[in-house]
């Protein structure tokens, strides 16, 4: 088992920055892919960002590329989604996500561990 737990979500205006973060524990945490995702309310969720095990590869969904930053710390046994530039999108619910194996994934069915989640609200 891997328990997740995420923080740093909040009201933003629309052009600022947050940072989530995502605390693990359990299972070593080094060998799992991360990944963040966000779900608006009465929709699916929608992959954000995801890392390798090892931190050395990223990816991002088009919609944040370029804005928001993934990293990992394994040594302290989290991940991060560093947030600029937010749009007025409303409130989502980013949730961070454990993969087992090398890579992160955008599809959420493939993640093994799962967060509670922390709302974002972005105001215009």
């Amino acid at each position: 088992q891997v328990q997740l737990v995420e923080s740093g979500g909040g009201l933003v205006q629309a052009g600022g920055s947050l940072r989530l973060s995502c605390a693990a524990s359990g299972r070593t945490f080094s060998n799992y892919a991360m990944g963040w995702f966000r779900q608006a309310p009465g929709k699916e969720r929608v992959f954000v960002a995801g890392i390798s095990r090892s931190g050395g590869t990223t990816y991002y969904a088009d919609s944040v590329r370029g804005r928001f930053t993934i990293s990992r710390d394994n040594a302290k046994n989290a991940v991060y989604l560093q947030m600029n530039s937010l749009k007025p999108e409303g409130a989502d619910v980013y949730s961070c996500a454990a993969r087992g194996g090398l890579r992160a994934s955008y599809r959420a069915d493939e993640y093994d561990y799962w967060g509670q989640g922390t709302q974002v609200t972005v105001s215009s």
